[in-house]
């Protein structure tokens, strides 16, 4: 992992108490800002009828309903998420949307994948997700990835990047990351480069701005 690249310092049961907190108020802090990111990964990932798709970090759950009519009736989709309180939103949606058949999801940890099975699934998600793991469980939750997917599968990431050097918004926000983690718990990384250490080959990527900070969106796929 790049040395340059800021260290997570809060624990999981504290990032599960912050999310928990957060849960009921969280599409009114970021949602409308996420979406147009969230959706230009869904573009990319490209979910077809009949897929088994896993999203890592999967929120309130939007994302879990676009997956899921994606890959219509025939289809599955798995989510996986550090909050409770996020799991309790995100299943009273999709009960709404008349979709909770299609999604099993799970309270947990994407450093370990354990329940689910070896080159199982078609593709993985994550928005805004793998910048909140810590420097060397970024390369451990992308050969968890690895390893459950089929050959061929794709994965599809959409985080927070640093150009070279950081612009003045990166490096603001990395100050605040270091001073006050609880408000600003992510920090850029460099998920493409991340992805081809970990054995995908890079077969789409587009970086855009938010708010001054460079987002990457990113597409791999199992060789």
């Amino acid at each position: 992992m790049d040395a340059s690249i800021k260290r997570v310092n809060r624990s999981k049961e504290a990032a599960r108490t912050s999310y928990n907190r957060l849960s009921r108020w969280y599409d009114l802090v970021a949602g409308s800002t996420e979406k147009k990111y969230r959706d230009w990964g869904l573009e990319k990932l490209a979910a077809q009828p009949g897929e088994r798709i896993l999203e890592i970090g999967f929120g309130t759950g939007h994302c879990l309903v676009s997956l899921a009519k994606a890959v219509g009736p025939a289809g599955g989709v798995t989510g996986v998420d550090i909050s409770d309180g996020m799991l309790a939103i995100a299943r009273q949606r999709l009960q709404q949307e008349g979709l909770a058949e299609r999604v099993d999801l799970h309270l947990g940890d994407a450093a370990n994948l354990d329940f689910i099975e070896a080159g199982s699934l078609d593709g993985v998600f994550m928005s805004f997700t793998l910048e909140l793991f810590d420097n060397p469980e970024i390369p451990r939750v992308l050969q968890e990835c690895h390893r459950i997917l089929k050959p061929g599968g794709r994965i599809a990431i959409v985080s927070m990047t640093k150009t070279t050097p950081p612009g003045l918004a990166v490096r603001m926000y990395e100050w605040f990351h270091e001073h006050m983690p609880a408000y600003a718990d992510c920090r850029p990384i460099f998920a493409r480069h991340a992805l081809e250490q970990s054995g995908f080959t890079i077969q789409d990527f587009s970086v855009s701005s938010m708010w001054g900070l460079p987002v990457e969106i990113v597409l791999g796929k199992k060789s």
